[in-house]
C-alpha cells in the first residue's frame, strides 16, 4: 500500500492513546478495568505501541521455513503399522511419529516408505543400545530425516524410574552418542509439564533445565565433537492463543542462550501437539475447535512439525476416521488457510514480541533458581518440581471448579442429555498403578475428569 494514503494522519504516541482511553473510561481505573494478570504473573495491557520498546526486535533463532504435518502410529503389528503409514503419507502426512514398546523389524515397518520427503520421529518406551544402533544402521544409507527422541529424564519424570538405572542409562546414552554424534538423538518431552498443569513460565524453565542436564552430560570440554542438532523439544500447546505463540518463540530464544554457553548449535527442533488438559468427553466435537486453535498457535509460533490430536483420542482406540479428521485440520490450515505462506508471521507484532520477552525473562529467572538449588534432577529428587506443578494445577483446577475457567459442554452450556458411557473404549482418567518408584512421578490430569466421572456415574 502506498505511503501517501497515511500522509494526512499524525502519529499517535502511546501516551496519547492512554489518555484517550482514560477519558473514555469516565473515571474508572485504567489498571483495574483493562489490565489483567495471567497465571504466569504477566500484566496484559489493552494495547501495545512502538514506544514500549527501546530496542529493535531480535530475530528468533531457528525459525523453520516450512511446516510439516505429522501423524502418530503405534507399532503393534509391523505390517499394519506400515499400511497405516503409507496411507497417511498418501493423504498428506509429511512426518510420522512411531511409538513402540518393544523391538520391531524396520524393514517391514518402512517398506516402500518415502524417506526423501517424509520425516520420521520415534517415541520408544524402552532403552536398548543395540536397537538404536540397528535403527541408525538401517536409516543411514536412505537419506532419511530421523529424530530418535531418546529422553532418559522424560521417562524418569513420567514413570518415576529410569529405564534401567541412572548409571546404566547414562552409560548407554553416552555410548550411542559417541558412536553416532551427528544423529538427532536427544529429545525433551515437555508435553508432560503442560498436561500436568504447569503454567507457561514453569513449562519453559523446566524444559530448559531438562535440556541443560543433557548438555551438561554430553558437551564436556574433553569431547572434541559436537552434535549437529542436539535437542528436539516436544511441546503441548494450550488454549491461551497468543501466549502459546509466544511460548514457542521464547523457548527458541532461551535454548539459543543456553546452547551458546556450551559451544553447540543454538537452534533446536520443535515438535508440537495440542494439550490434553482441556479436552473433554462430553460434547467431544468441541475438541475439534480446541485443537484447531492450538495447532494454529503452534504454527504461528514456529514449530517445525505439528501433530494434531484426534477429537476422540480420550475414549476411542486409534481409528481411521479420527486420524483423518485430525490430519485434515492441519491440511486445511496449511494449504487452504495459507498458514504456511510466511515462515515468521509473528515477528514484529508488539503484543507477541512483548509476551515472548516477558515469558523468556521469567523462565530464565526460574531456571537460574533451579540451577542454584542443585539442578533439575536434584529438585526432582527432592520433590520440588512436582510440588510446584501441583500447586499450579490446583490453582487452575479451582478456576475450573468455580466456573471462571469455562469448557464448553462440560461446565458451561452443558447438554444434560449427552451420554458417553456406552462409547468408552479407553479409560479416560488418571490411572492409579501402585509401584515402587525412585521419585514421585509427574501425572497428567485433565481439568474435566472429576465432573465427567460424576456424570458417567449418573447415566
Amino acid at each position: 500500500m502506498s505511503d501517501f494514503l497515511f500522509d494526512g494522519f499524525d502519529e499517535v504516541s502511546a501516551k496519547q492513546w492512554k489518555q484517550k482511553i482514560q477519558y473514555d473510561l469516565k473515571g474508572a481505573d485504567y489498571n483495574e478495568t483493562l489490565v489483567w494478570k495471567s497465571p504466569e504473573g504477566i500484566n496484559v495491557k489493552p494495547f501495545y505501541h512502538e514506544d514500549d520498546f527501546k530496542e529493535d526486535f531480535q530475530p528468533i533463532p531457528g525459525q523453520p521455513q516450512t511446516l510439516k504435518i505429522a501423524q502418530k502410529i503405534f507399532i503393534d503389528d509391523e505390517r499394519i503399522a506400515n499400511t497405516i503409514a503409507l496411507d497417511a503419507i498418501n493423504r498428506g502426512a509429511e512426518a510420522i511419529i512411531f511409538t513402540a514398546a518393544e523391538d520391531f523389524d524396520p524393514r517391514t515397518v518402512f517398506k516402500d516408505f518415502a524417506f526423501e520427503t517424509v520425516s520420521v520421529y520415534f517415541n520408544l518406551t524402552f532403552l536398548s543400545e543395540a536397537f538404536y544402533g540397528k535403527l541408525i544402521k538401517f536409516f543411514s544409507p536412505k537419506n532419511a530425516i530421523v529424530f530418535y527422541s531418546i529422553d532418559l529424564i522424560g521417562n524418569l519424570v513420567r514413570t518415576g524410574n529410569w529405564f534401567h538405572n541412572l548409571k546404566k542409562d547414562h552409560e548407554m546414552l553416552g555410548t550411542i552418542f559417541q558412536k553416532h554424534p551427528s544423529e538427532n538423538l536427544l529429545s525433551v518431552d515437555a508435553t508432560l509439564y503442560q498436561n500436568a498443569g504447569a503454567n507457561m513460565v514453569q513449562q519453559l524453565a523446566y524444559a530448559l533445565a531438562h535440556a541443560n542436564e543433557y548438555l551438561n552430560h554430553l558437551c564436556q570440554p574433553e569431547r572434541s565433537r559436537r552434535p549437529a542438532e542436539v535437542i528436539t523439544f516436544h511441546l503441548a500447546t494450550g488454549p491461551n492463543y497468543f501466549f502459546e505463540i509466544a511460548k514457542i518463540r521464547a523457548l527458541r530464544k532461551l535454548y539459543a542462550t543456553l546452547a551458546k554457553e556450551y559451544g553447540t548449535t543454538e537452534t533446536c527442533h520443535i515438535l508440537a501437539t495440542p494439550s490434553k488438559r482441556n479436552k473433554t468427553l462430553y460434547d467431544y466435537n468441541v475438541n475439534l475447535l480446541r485443537s484447531t486453535t492450538e495447532c494454529m498457535s503452534a504454527i504461528l509460533g514456529g514449530a517445525d512439525t505439528v501433530c494434531n490430536m484426534p477429537y476422540d483420542e480420550l475414549y476411542h482406540k486409534s481409528n481411521e476416521f479420527g486420524e483423518r479428521i485430525s490430519r485434515n485440520q492441519l491440511l486445511i490450515l496449511k494449504h487452504e488457510s495459507y498458514f504456511d505462506a510466511v515462515s515468521n508471521p509473528a515477528d514484529g507484532t508488539y503484543y507477541i514480541e512483548s509476551l515472548t520477552d516477558e515469558l523468556a525473562e521469567k523462565a530464565l529467572q526460574l531456571f537460574k533458581e533451579i540451577e542454584k538449588g542443585g539442578g533439575f534432577l536434584q529438585q526432582l529428587k527432592e520433590g520440588i518440581i512436582q510440588k510446584k506443578i501441583k500447586e499450579s494445577a490446583e490453582k487452575e483446577q479451582e478456576l475450573f471448579d468455580n466456573g471462571e475457567l469455562k469448557l464448553l459442554g462440560t461446565n458451561y452450556h452443558t447438554n444434560k442429555n449427552d451420554s458417553m458411557k456406552a462409547d468408552l473404549q479407553l479409560f479416560p482418567f488418571v490411572k492409579h498403578n501402585p509401584v515402587k518408584t525412585l521419585i514421585a512421578p509427574i501425572i497428567e490430569k485433565r481439568l474435566a475428569e472429576k465432573v465427567e466421572q460424576e456424570r458417567l456415574s449418573n447415566e
